[in-house]
């Protein structure tokens, strides 16, 4: 790190020689020179401390920046704090909002600076809150941690990154710091409201948070049970019951079964009013734990596209729903199955390029491998019973019974399903090419959509009402819902290529609030909340600068 440094000193002395003079309008504004002169001697003595050991280009941005304006300050003066500085300063005192740690950007060494004026100590403060921006800045624009360490089924392309000069110069030049802060947070009002929920249940912590309900028989609308009064408490904390509507007593009355359906609606739940293991589970999560899946999620929304505009579909696993957007309006919604536990639906972006009608099913190998031909050597009519051709290297049928299916560990030849209502893929295919081959379907099995937990398939993403979707994407194209259903039932194979790409959002994002600040949460399926709250306490991109 040493030679580091003084490469660096090297780098800025030779700047300085080869600098205007500071007298040909660059010279420092009153009240910095003396706090000037001690940045400069920071610097070129290589003492600051900005960015990670490895972050080289950071310190050299950084540097050079200050070289530039004559080592002026941003955040200091003379006699103290800039009003820059104090506007920094208290919005990373209330960082925690965005579901971040003060820790993380140094706060308690910012704070033991503050009011010391010997120009030395201001020079320091000046290199800690430059430090301490770069990486708030950062953060909101991008995420804290890479979505990719916390998990490889994370694959987004992460907004634009700003380079640090790109970045303090911004804020110099603004008149205003805090509207310049919230440009570089995500304009998404999801966001918004995600923080203001997250406000909410900090503020509930705060008071004490909620007790948990104890276990019982299932509890149905006009039972009786001792724990009601308990429960109610909980309802109001949580704001699914208005104080002044409150009932007493014992009886499971109907102002609580709607409170309860208000919550089960909330969790994604079956709305049915019982309070069974499941809901009773959703109940006794800690306030704590709420805050923590809150935090994961701000997180989540900063990786997504900074403005998602126009027509798209946002497919939310952890929800198990799709929606599509026009303009941010929503104007069709779907119950989805996704991947099972072990099947696990990965989250990334593609563009939407056409769609098929009657498709075939080519049988993925490892389906063919595990699944199918266990049973073909128990039963070799298996697949034909199921619409299944059994075809060679050259595309030509093979009679499944000619096969010696025993002698085989695995099936050399390609599978296909014919078209039809036994097609594990249904009628249509909305076809997102990507290299996890994950698409969206239709299903024969149409009951596990009356399930409030979606999770059956081998990855990819089947919806319900298939065809009013199609309706939606080819109402433009060309394509009313009589010819749709007309090319359906005619059972021949068709492809329909879309004139414009749709963009389609898979995403999972077990935390989100409505428009009406209801806020909502999902189970989380797949065991990513708490991976990603470790990474954002220990991880991140300038995890190294952290201990500093």
């Amino acid at each position: 790190m040493a030679a580091v440094r003084l490469v660096l000193a090297s780098l800025f002395s030779l700047a300085l020689l080869l600098a205007p003079p500071a007298g040909n309008g660059r010279a420092l504004a009153a009240g910095n020179e003396n706090v000037g002169k001690q940045i400069e001697q920071i610097i070129l003595n290589g003492e600051s401390n900005i960015g990670s050991l490895e972050d080289d280009d950071r310190l050299i941005q950084v540097f050079t920046y200050y070289a530039d304006r004559s080592f002026k300050p941003i955040w200091v003066r003379d006699d103290g704090l800039k009003g820059k500085g104090k506007v920094l300063l208290e919005f990373l005192e209330n960082i925690e909002n965005h579901g971040l740690r003060e820790f993380k950007y140094r706060v308690d060494a910012i704070r033991d600076v503050v009011g010391d004026n010997h120009p030395r100590a201001l020079a320091e403060l000046e290199m800690l809150l430059t430090s301490a921006f770069i990486d708030l800045a950062r953060d909101l624009t991008r995420g804290r941690v890479d979505p990719t360490e916390v998990a490889k089924s994370n694959d987004i392309e992460l907004p634009r990154e700003y380079g640090s000069a790109y970045l303090l110069d911004g804020a110099e030049q603004a008149d205003e710091l805090k509207p310049y802060l919230d440009s570089l947070m995500p304009q998404d009002p999801r966001y918004h409201r995600l923080v203001d929920a997250l406000k909410k249940y900090r503020a509930i912590r705060a008071a004490g948070g909620w007790k948990p309900i104890a276990g019982g028989d299932v509890l149905k609308p006009g039972g009786k049970d001792v724990r009601l009064p308990m429960l109610r408490e909980l309802l109001t904390t949580v704001g699914d019951l208005k104080p002044e509507n409150r009932p007493v007593g014992e009886v499971y009355d109907d102002v609580t079964v709607a409170a309860v359906k208000r919550f089960q609606e909330r969790h994604g739940l079956m709305a049915d009013g019982v309070i069974g293991p499941t809901t009773l589970e959703q109940m006794n999560v800690p306030v704590e734990d709420r805050i923590a899946q809150l935090e994961v999620n701000l997180e989540r929304r900063r990786w997504l596209a900074r403005e998602p505009a126009g027509f798209y579909i946002f497919v939310n696993l952890a929800d198990q729903e799709l929606k599509v957007m026009q303009d941010e309006k929503t104007i069709h919604t779907a119950r989805v199955v996704v991947g099972k536990t072990y099947h696990k639906t990965p989250v990334f972006t593609e563009n939407m390029t056409y769609l098929v009608m009657n498709p075939y099913w080519n049988v993925p190998s490892s389906i063919a491998n595990k699944e199918y031909l266990p049973k073909l050597k128990q039963d070799a009519g298996y697949l034909q019973r199921q619409g299944i051709r059994v075809l060679d290297s050259a595309g030509k049928e093979v009679n499944p019974y000619s096969v010696n299916w025993n002698s085989m560990s695995r099936v050399p030849f390609r599978l296909r399903q014919d078209t039809g209502d036994k097609n594990a893929l249904g009628r249509v295919k909305f076809m997102f090419p990507n290299k996890y081959n994950v698409y969206i379907h239709d299903t024969p099995a149409k009951s596990l959509f009356e399930k409030d937990l979606r999770v059956y398939s081998h990855g990819c993403i089947r919806v319900e009402n298939p065809l009013d979707l199609a309706e939606v994407i080819l109402k433009d194209e060309g394509w009313s819902r009589a010819r749709i259903d007309s090319q359906i039932a005619s059972g021949e194979r068709r492809i329909v290529q879309l004139k414009r790409k749709i963009p389609v959002y898979v995403t999972y994002i077990t935390a989100f609030a409505n428009k009406d600040g209801t806020v909502n949460f999902r189970r989380d399926i797949y065991e990513r909340d708490n991976l990603l709250a470790e990474e954002l306490l220990t991880g991140g991109k300038f995890a190294e600068a952290d201990n500093h």
